[in-house]
């Protein structure tokens, strides 16, 4: 091997591995955000009445789709720009089964001490003129590698299932036709995400009476103001005789 040769490895060696870091730090970044998400969907699991987490995805983008949007944006193709500039490399999607939902868990989130809310865009109380709701959040999450601690951005998108649904099928139509919907197409989107708004508010309540039904059945349960809780035997016997 030629020292020309030699030289030109060495450079795309190097290359490689700054590469394979730069994406690892977007991947356990991802790892660190699903951890707290999947700690609080256990939690109210096992501790609380109702779960607001419905489902989670994660997904992280190709290094062609990376260069794609750097493109389009006129960003500079070098990793130090494309880090600043380009903020959902990372991205989470969490569905709610409620409007409160997607609220409650988005204040939890930006309460966990390790994290920087860079950004927040409610697409919910402000919709995007094609009818598009959900709620963003840009965050910078640290990622402790071996020899640096790598502070990294990642999107978390928040919407009802309803929402999500409608964001889906308008993101195959607007492919479908090349980005270019005709104008028929686009008002009757523009009415679906009405529709599914509309869906939204009424689970929403039907959810509420549901509750106050609930509570009013719990009240009735309640002997003596005490509540019967549904413990294994053995386990109310063991804590009877570490009283005695």
């Amino acid at each position: 091997m030629t020292l020309s040769n030699e030289v030109n490895y060495m450079q795309l060696n190097t290359m490689k591995k700054e590469i394979t870091r730069f994406m690892l730090a977007y991947k356990f970044a991802l790892d660190e955000i699903s951890t707290k998400l999947n700690i609080l969907e256990q939690e109210f699991k096992l501790i609380h009445d109702y779960n607001p987490i419905e489902h989670i995805n994660t997904r992280l983008k190709t290094p062609e789709s990376i260069i794609n949007k750097a493109q389009r944006k006129n960003i500079e193709l070098s990793l130090p720009s494309i880090k600043e500039n380009i903020q959902d490399i990372a991205g989470v999607r969490i569905n709610c089964s409620f409007n409160a939902d997607i609220y409650k868990l988005s204040e939890m989130i930006q309460k966990q001490q390790d994290i920087e809310v860079v950004e927040c865009k409610d697409y919910i109380k402000n919709p995007k003129p094609n009818g598009y709701r959900s709620l963003h959040l840009i965050l910078k999450i640290p990622v402790f590698m071996s020899d640096r601690v790598e502070n990294v951005f990642v999107e978390v998108q928040i919407r009802t299932i309803a929402m999500d649904f409608w964001a889906s099928l308008e993101h195959k139509i607007f492919y479908k036709y090349n980005k270019a919907v005709p104008e028929n197409i686009t008002k009757e989107l523009a009415e679906a995400a009405e529709s599914a708004n509309e869906l939204d508010n009424k689970m929403a309540h039907l959810h509420k009476e549901i509750l106050k039904i609930k509570q009013t059945d719990d009240s009735i349960h309640t002997l003596d103001g005490l509540t019967e809780f549904d413990f294994p035997i053995n386990f109310l016997e063991l804590l009877t005789k570490s009283n005695d």
